[in-house]
């Protein structure tokens, strides 16, 4: 546990002060990670995206983005029974669904309105910035917080149909047992903080405002900008 997770009587205690800050902790973090190849980040959008910025300009990285859509329990919806991904791929995690209750007629109503607001997002992320080549490539998959791992799995599931030479797995914050389920799914799992009891992400955020579209677009256009001129 991050040591400064608590604070006297138990009180939790945000560790970021914003995406900004945890994505430079977060590149902090990955600097004892070596590559085995050239790497390529991949943020999700929207809230992992100023994360993931701040991870590429830090290591020198192209950033890309990739969407990834969760799955929410009705009236919970915080609380992921899955996720869909670009190409049509879709994770669900049987636990929650089977614990949740929830039926096989609302998995397909979440599945199918979600995959509207994914394809909307894949048309206005992509129209100017394609999505980057990542064959070969070592990849890392870019979130600002990991409570259930449904999102990151079903990124993770996407992008090794691109043939990269390996996967890491990446946040400023995950829950213990969403870290151990990521460490099995891609080659390196980290994170700067792994909190036990986790609660939820925005919690060890100071600002956890929302990310809108124009900042994730804006974010990108500045990172290819520097790209093209180094």
């Amino acid at each position: 546990m991050h040591p400064d997770a608590w604070t006297w009587g138990h009180g939790m205690r945000p560790l970021f002060d914003d995406r900004v800050d945890a994505g430079r902790q977060l590149a902090g973090a990955l600097r004892g990670v070596t590559p085995r190849a050239p790497l390529v980040v991949l943020a999700l959008p929207r809230g992992g995206v100023p994360v993931g910025y701040e991870v590429a300009a830090a290591l020198h990285a192209p950033l890309g983005v990739i969407t990834v859509r969760k799955l929410g329990v009705p009236g919970q919806e915080e609380l992921a029974f899955g996720a869909v991904a670009s190409g049509g791929l879709r994770y669900l995690d049987e636990e929650i669904i089977a614990r949740a209750g929830v039926s096989p007629k609302i998995v397909e109503a979440v599945t199918a309105r979600e995959r509207v607001e994914l394809d909307r997002r894949d048309r206005i992320y992509h129209e100017h910035h394609p999505f980057p080549e990542v064959a070969g490539s070592s990849v890392a998959i870019i979130d600002d917080g990991v409570a259930t791992g449904s999102t990151m799995l079903a990124a993770i599931a996407a992008v090794r149909e691109k043939h990269p030479a390996e996967i890491i797995a990446a946040a400023p914050v995950m829950s213990v047992e969403a870290a151990a389920l990521l460490a099995r799914a891609a080659d390196a799992c980290v994170a700067v903080a792994e909190p036990d009891p986790f609660m939820g992400v925005g919690l060890w955020y100071r600002d956890f405002s929302q990310t809108q579209d124009e900042e994730v677009l804006a974010l990108l256009e500045q990172a290819n900008s520097t790209a093209r001129t180094t």
